[in-house]
């Protein structure tokens, strides 16, 4: 009796280790949610007004909601977030459009009151006239007179003058070209019929895209009922609007510095006093000895192979269009003269298929890994695994064709009333139209359906319901299950409102759920290969996780600093961007262990491949992840940068450096095993993994990150429209900056070519495999717990 009795009690205490970390993991996920959502329902009630009518001072409408929202729908149906920018979010290659009307509107103002007051243009008056002036303009256009009562807003006739400039400004554009990479006669009325529009407004679409361009201008210059600064707290900078730094980006700029410091220290005594590193597995000098040929392989898992193929071939097609786009900042408007390839693929096209490319690509290959590690997790291959795999594998193929292909259509107008479901949804990141958003969903959800089958049955037998096995699971539903956010924006919902979920899915989806799922992935690769023990690997994913999750959520804020959200973003945001670099740095920890494993592991240790591009990943993710981020987050300096090329530099640092490098990492991983051993060749991987670091190394180092400074110090000395102007980006110094990196480019992309290249190779020496559905596989059980 007293035998049966401590072996329930032994039972219990096993199925509730780690339970302080369990509690506290939960505790920060609550919170930081919590945090998260009120904030989101704060920027939904702060979010500046879209006023039924905008009136001039003798009642006369100007424009109306309704041209608000269908100006917003068009910028999104021709894809013109995938051009410039509008309150600095989207593309680099155009203008900031609410900068650029802001300063039109402001210069407008300018000239209407010195032609009033001393009879000649603004640029004719003397100094002390000028300042005069400004001053009164100034004060005109920061007094908020919108009246939420009546939910209408008046215009002085300063403002009106500067609308109308506003509104000519981009009816030459939209109609003649913008001189740089934008097509003329870009917006044709014949693309969207005038009897039942989607989205779009009854009138002509140039005006509607004036207005709503001219309502970002006048919310970043219009100072909030009750506060002292304006909508978009004071951004983007230009004196002449009265838009300044604000006191709450300088203080919270510090404050991030002080509390990044103290929790460093804080973090890493916790670290090291409790242990929270990975523990070997094996005894010095007793490196596990690891037999491929012994290795099971099943039906799904071989069929596992053609996806990562296709996430090669993906990868490539991804970086042509990259450098397609490279090229674009030199010649705008064709590629190398042939002038019918920007016809076909503009700038703004082939940068959305740049951005889709690389989620799907990195996306299929975290999905094939799932699909081989499935079976070796459950112990067995579920029935009709294999057709199940196959299935998954076309509907992506769909997917990725036939999103693309609505992209193009969508954007080239040739879609009409179906161009937000069959199309481009308009949002930088999440370019699919709602149809593919769908069908990517439903793609997520059938490939946790085949994982779930192949864990079941480890999930069943490990007692403990936060363990390796549990955790695994849990990271991939939260995969297709924060995608899901997505459906909430709609062409109608408020700019600064449809920003905030948009960030969820970049932010979140990309950056946080695959991070938490690449975490855990990488735990349990190193205890599936027998190098750490599965206790001290468990204690450690939740450590991290808590790091993770308790600074990534909130620190979402630093993108809503200066998009119309409210001013508690810019502490909030601040204070946690910082925290984010922490758990980064101490993945550097842990790489340089893996390092030390395969080091001994020596030249018979068959996953070398893997592992460099996972010390690849540890190094990225603090260089470019952390390091630049921390850059370009600090409230003072996002300020003057938002927007601008330091931010594509932690993009392709974080992006490809992150999430690339570990998408080859486990595609290598799966390939080691199901490719017949003779045929395996480390020396095209190491030599691809050397060329892919250093082209991405110098792609950001030698150029991203040298424009980005001359175009941060342009916008201190100019103003922020000018360092977004074409004219920057015609300057000599900016020009060779951007021609040289044509060689960065091209040594990363010979990486790419060798990987693709192997990786086809790969599919024709692919192993049989050696155990049938249902039949019990010979691999470490994972839900046993060991001492």
């Amino acid at each position: 009796m007293e035998i049966q009795k401590g072996t329930v009690l032994n039972k219990v205490v096993k199925t509730n280790r780690n339970g302080l970390l369990k509690s506290v993991l939960m505790i920060t996920i609550l919170l930081s949610f919590t945090v998260l959502l009120a904030g989101g329902y704060w920027i939904f009630k702060e979010q500046a007004p879209r006023p039924l009518k905008v009136t001039n001072e003798k009642g006369e409408v100007l424009f109306t909601k309704e041209s608000i929202m269908g100006g917003q729908a068009v910028f999104q149906k021709y894809g013109l977030m995938d051009y410039g920018t509008v309150l600095g979010h989207g593309s680099y290659m155009g203008p900031d459009y609410t900068a650029e009307a802001l300063k039109i509107y402001t210069e407008g103002m300018q000239d209407f009151k010195a032609n009033k007051q001393y009879g000649k243009d603004f640029a004719a008056l003397t100094e002390d006239q000028k300042f005069a002036i400004k001053y009164n303009v100034i004060k005109e256009m920061r007094k908020n007179r919108y009246d939420s009562t009546k939910d209408t807003m008046k215009l002085t006739d300063a403002q009106v003058f500067g609308l109308e400039k506003v509104k000519e400004h981009y009816k030459k554009v939209f109609t003649k070209g913008d001189g740089w990479g934008l097509k003329a006669n870009l917006i044709k009325e014949a693309d969207m019929p005038e009897k039942n529009r989607a989205y779009v407004a009854k009138g002509n679409q140039i005006t509607q895209i004036s207005d709503f361009f001219f309502w970002t201008a006048w919310l970043s210059s219009t100072v909030r009922k009750g506060d002292t600064i304006t909508y978009t707290n004071n951004w983007p900078y230009y004196e002449d609007a009265g838009n300044h730094l604000s006191f709450s980006a300088v203080w919270w700029s510090g404050a991030s510095i002080t509390l990044f410091v103290l929790m460093v220290g804080v973090i890493l005594f916790v670290f090291y006093r409790y242990q929270f590193g990975m523990k070997e597995a094996y005894k010095e000098g007793h490196f596990p000895k690891i037999d491929l040929r012994k290795i099971p392989v099943t039906s799904s898992q071989v069929k596992s192979g053609k996806y990562f193929v296709i996430v090669s071939a993906l990868f490539f097609v991804q970086c042509m269009f990259g450098a397609l786009l490279a090229h674009y900042y030199i010649e705008p408007d064709s590629f190398f003269g042939i002038k019918w390839i920007h016809d076909i693929l503009p700038f703004n096209i082939t940068k959305g298929f740049h951005l889709q490319l690389a989620i799907f690509w990195i996306a299929t290959a975290w999905l094939g890994m799932g699909i081989y590690v499935a079976p070796l997790v459950g112990g067995y291959e579920p029935k009709k695994q294999g057709l199940l795999v196959d299935i998954l594998f076309w509907a992506l193929v769909v997917l990725v064709a036939g999103s693309m292909a609505g992209e193009w259509l969508g954007a080239k107008g040739y879609l009409g009333n179906n161009w937000f479901m069959l199309g481009n949804n308009g949002w930088e990141y999440i370019e699919l139209g709602r149809i593919w958003q769908l069908i990517l969903i439903v793609g997520m959800l059938i490939w946790l359906f085949i994982v779930y089958r192949g864990i079941r049955a480890g999930l069943k037998r490990e007692p403990d319901k936060g363990g390796l096995i549990h955790l695994l699971f849990y990271s991939a539903i939260a995969v297709p299950a924060f995608y899901i956010f997505a459906l909430f924006i709609n062409p109608g919902t408020s700019f600064t409102f449809a920003d905030y979920w948009r960030w969820w899915i970049i932010h979140l989806w990309v950056e946080g759920i695959f991070e938490v799922f690449a975490v855990v992935v990488i735990g349990f690769l190193m205890v599936q290969l027998g190098l750490v023990t599965k206790k001290s690997t468990v204690r450690q994913l939740y450590f991290q996780l808590i790091l993770l999750l308790g600074s990534g959520v909130i620190g979402i804020g630093h993108h809503y600093y200066y998009n119309g959200s409210a001013e508690v973003w810019l502490g909030l945001g601040a204070v946690f961007s910082a925290l984010e670099v922490i758990p980064l740095t101490l993945l550097i920890l842990e790489a340089y262990e893996q390092y030390k494993m395969m080091r001994e592991g020596g030249v018979d240790f068959p996953y070398k491949g893997t592992f460099w591009f996972l010390i690849s990943v540890a190094i990225w993710n603090l260089v470019g992840a952390g390091v630049l981020g921390f850059l370009i987050n600090l409230p003072a300096v996002s300020y003057f940068e938002h927007g601008q090329f330091l931010t594509p530099a932690h993009g392709h640092g974080s992006m490809m450096g992150v999430y690339g490098m570990f998408a080859i990492a486990v595609l290598l991983y799966s390939l080691r095993n199901i490719v017949k051993p003779e045929f395996w060749n480390d020396k095209w991987i190491k030599f691809s993994c050397i060329m892919l670091n250093v082209g991405l190394a110098g792609m950001v180092f030698l150029s991203l990150l040298p424009v980005g400074f001359i175009q941060i110090k342009e916008a201190f000395h100019h103003g922020y429209a000018a360092s977004r102007s074409a004219a920057f980006l015609q300057k000599d110094l900016v020009q060779t900056l951007l021609t040289w990196r044509a060689v960065p480019d091209t040594i990363f992309l010979i990486g790419v070519v060798v990987l693709l290249l192997f990786c086809l190779k790969a599919l024709f020496h692919l192993r049989k495999p050696t155990h049938n559905e249902g039949e019990k596989l010979p691999v470490k059980d994972l839900a046993v717990e060991d001492e």
